[in-house]
């Protein structure tokens, strides 16, 4: 005899979830695009959120629409970085949420490439986590406690385009840096775990990447590009004290891009 066990949510409960109120979050890179829906994502769910970015005039555009704070910070920077971070526990006393999610994808062909666009790019996408986590999980492991979610993506680690083996290099990079990073901290209360976002209908997409704004949907199954909220309610779950028996792992929001063996099943 099997029995069955009924389960009642309520609204109030359902909202309960998740709840980051009061929590003092630090999200890079986020004037825009990924960043900025990871930002609204965050707030909505109660924390207080410090926006970080090297774009002054869109960062204290985007504070002062969600109520949060704005800090300029390059990522390749390590003395910038500590400056923010003593800044914000300065005034707050914590950061209980990093979304470390400065980045950037420009295409540049391996027989084009020079040695400084490999340096630009990766000092931006793979020092500039490492040196925006650094004096933060310093912090987190003082409290004892710490959600620290890392941009990824599905290039590099799984999928490639012509143009992107730097790109894709660096976020591939990031998630093993994840995953030792999650072992060194799991005995502080700290968690680390990685987004891998697909196609993401952002301006930076639009201006870097064109084509794949422009005919992405295309090779999705879900015939569309996924939105920065998407993103965010992710960021939002591994931020969350529901998810603390989860660290050194990643998600991949893609709409079921990289599912199929070839562009000809997808209906």
């Amino acid at each position: 005899m099997v029995e069955l066990i009924a389960f009642s949510f309520t609204t109030k409960g359902m909202m309960n979830m998740f709840d980051l109120t009061g929590q003092i979050a630090l999200v890079t890179g986020a004037a825009n695009g990924i960043g900025k829906g990871i930002a609204e994502t965050l707030t909505k769910a109660g924390a207080r959120v410090m926006i970080a970015d090297v774009n002054e005039e869109d960062g204290k555009r985007t504070a002062e629409a969600l109520g949060g704070e704005f800090y300029k910070l390059d990522v390749t920077q390590p003395e910038e970085a500590e400056r923010v971070v003593e800044a914000i526990v300065e005034r707050h006393g914590t950061i209980d949420i990093l979304a470390a999610n400065a980045g950037i994808y420009p295409e540049v062909y391996i027989e084009e490439m020079e040695e400084s666009d490999w340096d630009v790019i990766q000092s931006i996408n793979l020092k500039g986590v490492f040196f925006t986590a650094k004096p933060v999980l310093r912090v987190m492991k003082e409290r004892g406690y710490g959600r620290v979610i890392l941009t990824s993506s599905i290039t590099g680690d799984i999928t490639g385009y012509p143009g992107g083996s730097i790109y894709g290099a660096t976020k591939a990079a990031i998630l093993g840096y994840m995953r030792s990073t999650a072992v060194e901290y799991a005995k502080y209360g700290i968690t680390v775990n990685a987004v891998q976002p697909g196609m993401i209908a952002t301006e930076g997409l639009k201006k870097q990447l064109a084509i794949l704004s422009e005919k992405g949907a295309a090779a999705v199954p879900m015939k569309r590009l996924g939105e920065p909220e998407d993103i965010g309610a992710a960021v939002a779950f591994f931020a969350s004290k529901e998810a603390n028996y989860i660290t050194g792992q990643s998600l991949v929001i893609d709409g079921g891009q990289i599912i199929p063996e070839t562009p000809d099943v997808i209906l």
